[in-house]
């Protein structure tokens, strides 16, 4: 590809969203491209490491701000990212999506000021506010996906077929089965929703649909070896081409080794690496449980406490980054029970971040508990290391089916609803620290099912980095995506000098 040619990446302002889609911008400038991340003032400086990583490594990334209105609806100056609404107001959602659906005038400010017009515009699903100005200036325009096909195949079938329709009320908690869909799936609308449909955003829901029925592409962050049927199937559900260009972590792995662009992977720290590694260093292969809940999933401090003490009973070595731990109920809790001084001989406790990519892909490392967000599951996958599921919110609990009812490298905690939507039904899913006693021995024994699990996990590591290397599916997705996008990108310029914006 012509180095000239000029993607604009546009990702959700939440960490989750951001780091995949750097390491799009990342791929695609690996290719020749040139990628540009345009984000906020406070996500560009959270973000910067990855993108100048990327330039030392002798890529063309750039990054590029655009002003956030958020005061003008009532956001504090300052919040910027999803992450942060779990220390804010919580009436603070509803205004935060005003905001970012008002970041288009000075987005399309931002595209008129350059001095030669991007070939393609790639924009988060939760960014349809990009397509009118994609429209305006004559861009392609490629709808980037950052949860599992599966979660997106299940959620648009359930609304086209109306199943959302006869479960609402108080039937949230209701089963139903997901129709034409490539394996059985019982669910119900309280852990299948999609990422707007709920009160105060049905406008928002809209524009995300007209801005899927009309893009030029999907962009999925997947690879067909464990997802292809659902990609396809989502592809020939919408009439539009699909690519499974992922796990963006697996691509980002092998193409360098610099400590920024780890760090960005979700490898940032409050505790030094070196003492985890050495720590690690010290436990027999595949020994030790890894705990950590991502950004934005927040467990209730009784789930925190059942957890804690199940892990406890276990026996098994750990290390938790436990954020819960920063304040209130749990940091009392800790402080109070000695558990950590309980547990020094086996357990790490980080009070913060821990340095998850280090910790997975490390040999002492035998099985990970994450929250099922759709960056961490691939991460298990790439890195071969089965799962304990505790899903909590969204497309979570799509992650934990495909792992644990597809794939075979997952078993369940128990956890059966989103406790920050159900917390009476959800404060009781899990039970008493006995049940997370008994799933941790399951995921962590040496039985034949244990055995089999890690072989199936370790072979679905191999074909993540084989999908992601030349001649590997996804790395064919992401040349036939840059070529289809270059032809659509030439009717577009061949318009705009018909037309001129």
């Amino acid at each position: 590809m012509a180095a000239e040619f000029h993607f604009l990446v546009v990702p959700l302002i939440a960490q989750g969203h951001i780091i995949p889609m750097v390491e799009v911008a990342r791929l695609l400038a690996a290719r020749g491209a040139r990628a540009t991340v345009v984000t906020t003032p406070v996500n560009a400086a959270r973000n910067g490491a990855a993108v100048e990583a990327a330039r030392r490594d002798g890529l063309a990334v750039d990054l590029a701000e655009v002003a956030f209105p958020g005061p003008e609806f009532g956001v504090p100056e300052g919040l910027e990212n999803m992450d942060q609404l779990a220390d804010a107001d919580p009436g603070m959602y509803l205004p935060l999506q005003r905001a970012i659906w008002a970041m288009a005038p000075p987005l399309e400010r931002l595209v008129r000021a350059l001095p030669r017009r991007p070939d393609c515009l790639v924009a988060d699903y939760c960014n349809p506010w990009t397509a009118p100005v994609c429209d305006r200036l004559g861009i392609a325009r490629g709808v980037m996906h950052c949860p599992s096909a599966y979660f997106l195949l299940a959620t648009h079938n359930l609304s086209k077929h109306g199943v959302y329709g006869l479960a609402a009320g108080d039937g949230e908690l209701e089963p139903f089965v997901v129709p034409d869909f490539p394996v059985r799936a019982v669910v119900d609308t309280a852990t299948f929703r999609r990422f707007f449909q709920w009160p105060g955003l049905e406008e928002e829901e809209r524009d995300a649909v007209e801005a899927e029925r009309t893009a030029d592409g999907f962009v999925i962050n997947t690879f067909r070896d464990i997802e292809g049927a659902f990609v396809d199937g989502y592809a020939a559900a919408l009439g539009r081409r699909a690519w499974a260009i992922g796990p963006t972590c697996a691509a980002a792995a092998g193409g360098g080794t610099d400590a920024d662009a780890r760090a960005s992977r979700g490898t940032r720290a409050d505790v030094d690496a070196g003492r985890i590694l050495s720590w690690l260093d010290a436990r027999p292969p595949a020994s030790v449980l890894y705990i950590s809940f991502g950004s934005i999933s927040h467990l209730a401090a009784k789930q925190v406490i059942e957890l804690a003490r199940g892990i406890e009973a276990s026996g098994r070595p750990f290390v938790w980054a436990i954020k819960e731990a920063a304040a209130g109920a749990v940091r009392e809790w800790l402080d109070g029970e000695g558990y950590e001084e309980r547990v020094k001989d086996r357990g790490v406790l980080v009070r913060g971040w821990a340095p998850l990519v280090s910790i997975l892909s490390h040999p002492a490392t035998g099985g990970f508990l994450p929250h099922c967000g759709w960056n961490a599951t691939l991460e298990a996958i790439s890195h071969g290391v089965p799962a304990l599921t505790w899903p909590t919110i969204l497309d979570q609990f799509s992650s934990e089916r495909l792992l644990v009812d597809v794939l075979g490298v997952g078993v369940r905690s128990g956890v059966t609803a989103p406790p920050m939507y159900l917390p009476a039904v959800a404060e009781g899913a899990l039970g008493p620290a006995a049940g997370v006693e008994k799933a941790v021995a399951e995921l962590m024994d040496g039985g034949a099912d244990g055995a089999a699990r890690r072989a199936r996990a370790r072979e679905l590591a191999a074909t993540a980095r084989a999908a992601v290397e030349e001649g590997g599916s996804s790395h064919a997705d992401l040349t036939d995506m840059i070529r289809h996008v270059a032809e659509v990108a030439r009717t577009k310029r061949q318009e705009r000098e018909v037309r001129p914006t």
